[in-house]
């Protein structure tokens, strides 16, 4: 259903290999540069993971559960070995609740400082938990913010209820697609 394509991420900044951008091809399904110290895709297969470090990338928040079949059982030592902060919340496809969408706000607010991937497992969960934080916490303007989930789906069922109800109970005047 999804294909697995190569993103680039330009690592602008303090990141740099011989005076230039250093680029990260991350091999994962959808993946999405939010800003250049946020992205969001799928599950990174282990050599992406192991190859973050050296971009930069200083945190992962990481939303679905670990029972689901393509987890990277090792992600957590991967990343810890390049000393990149995981953070697990895993949130079930088919039962996505406000205390998720509070959850993931706190981390990615704890962690706005650094380099951030947030990735499930083809970015449904992440694209949209992080279209919320970006327009209940940081207040950016949702049509803009939603095209990053569009490039990757269009919420339905639990997850287009959820958007729906945040959006109405923050008085935030957007209709999804």
């Amino acid at each position: 259903m999804f294909r697995r394509r190569v993103f680039t991420l330009l690592a602008l900044g303090s990141v740099l290999l011989h005076e230039s951008a250093l680029a990260l091809e991350l091999d994962a399904p959808n993946p999405v540069e939010v800003s250049p110290s946020l992205i969001t895709s799928g599950q990174p297969t282990p050599k992406a993971l192991a190859g973050l470090g050296a971009l930069g990338v200083q945190a992962v928040v990481y939303l679905a559960p670990s029972s689901v079949p393509d987890a990277v059982k090792n992600e957590p030592d991967l990343l810890a070995r390049q000393g990149i902060e995981f953070v697990h919340i895993p949130i079930p496809f088919d039962a996505p609740a406000e205390a998720h969408v509070i959850a993931v706000s706190r981390a990615l607010e704890r962690l706005n400082d650094k380099r951030v991937l947030v990735h499930c497992q083809v970015n449904l969960r992440a694209s949209t938990m992080v279209f919320l934080h970006r327009v209940l916490t940081l207040k950016e303007e949702p049509s803009r913010a939603y095209e990053s989930v569009t490039r990757v789906w269009s919420p339905e069922g639990p997850w287009r209820t959820l958007v729906i109800e945040q959006l109405k109970k923050h008085k935030v005047g957007f209709q999804p697609l």
